[in-house]
């Protein structure tokens, strides 16, 4: 969360989708409910909001997941014991109101799945992720517009939101400029991850939701980075940043250690450091930054070194500390705040400046022949 991360144009389709879901599941639990009544007919409002959801989903619950149809998960759960469904229902319900843990005082969050046997959740979790994997990620898409309005055809799709993202975090409108990842500031990269906050495989329900999608990096997404880790603790979310309900942009810093020869991810607000340090565990930032903090070091060095061997050839006078610091500066008066990395070089710069790491650099180019 090193730069600002918000909502999407297609974020409503995600919210409008996610709502769909939270519908259908909740209908499935409703213990009047059995296989039986699971038609197309059965489907239309008020159960979904509109005709236009409802012939949609009947169509996709025909889809084939592991040698299974869709429809056959949903029965599986439409057929549950009433104290199953009353589990599934109060869980669902519970995940739905994912916002209100970001408030004063909010309920505890079911870090445990829903008391349901082991098929039904299962079923659960296949159904769900589905909406994810076999519509999301589909040339048919969404069955809604980016407003969120329903339609048969020409929905939202993971490649539109991917675009759509990428377009709204741009730190510069040159087209052909460097691309930077919103979680670690480094480069996006060609083929960067839609990332689910929440993991979608131990919450499926929110495995398209416009509050658990953002797109960042491939390096930032992958174990040893983040992966399948959770994103709060036993006490909730108390100590975690959230990219849209509670962002991190402007408490989340590299910041250099001298004495360690270390980046560290800090906060300049007391009551967020538990929560950069969350965010550091996660993403192992403090590594990262400290990897790219040496490697430009290293880097800068270079420069000087080639620059003095250069002036020694020419027979001009070597440099001075003064000369040093004078590069250092016009350095970091060059860095560009739209540049993958800009944190990281722009606490090198400041690093480079302490007097004792000016006479050093002097001393190590005396040595240059």
């Amino acid at each position: 969360m090193l730069k600002p991360i918000h909502r999407v144009a297609c974020s409503p389709a995600l919210a409008a989708c996610k709502a769909m879901m939270q519908r259908f599941a909740l209908w499935l639990c409703d213990p009047a409910i059995t296989s039986v009544g699971l038609t197309q007919a059965g489907l239309q409002p008020p159960v979904l909001a509109s005709a236009i959801e409802a012939n949609w989903l009947w169509a996709f619950l025909h889809k084939i997941d592991s040698g299974h149809s869709l429809l056959s998960r949903a029965q599986t759960l439409a057929d549950m014991p009433d104290s199953e469904k009353g589990a599934l229902s109060a869980w669902v319900n519970s995940i739905s109101t994912l916002s209100v843990q970001f408030q004063p005082a909010p309920l505890p969050w079911p870090t445990n799945r829903p008391a349901i046997s082991d098929a039904a959740w299962k079923a659960f979790k296949a159904l769900m992720e589905a909406f994810y994997e076999k519509a999301f990620k589909s040339t048919g898409g969404l069955p809604f517009l980016a407003n969120g309005a329903p339609t048969s055809a020409g929905g939202v799709t993971y490649a539109t939101y991917v675009r759509v993202f990428r377009d709204a975090h741009r730190l510069s409108n040159h087209p052909h400029a460097r691309e930077v990842c919103v979680m670690c500031g480094g480069p996006l990269g060609d083929t960067p991850h839609v990332d689910h906050w929440i993991i979608k495989s131990s919450f499926p329900l929110l495995s398209v939701c416009a509050d658990n999608l953002q797109l960042i990096c491939s390096t930032c997404n992958e174990a040893p980075n983040k992966g399948d880790k959770p994103t709060y603790s036993d006490i909730g979310f108390a100590d975690w940043f959230h990219p849209y309900l509670r962002p991190g942009y402007g408490s989340v810093q590299p910041a250099y250690v001298l004495q360690e020869m270390a980046v560290r991810c800090q906060s300049p607000h007391a009551v967020d450091q538990p929560r950069s340090e969350s965010l550091n565990r996660l993403f192992n930032l403090a590594s990262r930054w400290t990897k790219e903090f040496k490697a430009e070091y290293a880097n800068r060095q270079n420069v000087l070194c080639r620059r003095e061997r250069h002036r020694i050839q020419q027979a001009q006078e070597r440099h001075t500390q003064a000369d040093i610091q004078a590069y250092v500066q016009q350095w970091q008066m060059d860095l560009g705040d739209c540049e993958p990395h800009h944190e990281v070089h722009s606490a090198l710069a400041a690093a480079l400046q302490e007097p004792t790491r000016l006479a050093a650099w002097h001393s190590e180019l005396a040595l240059v022949n």
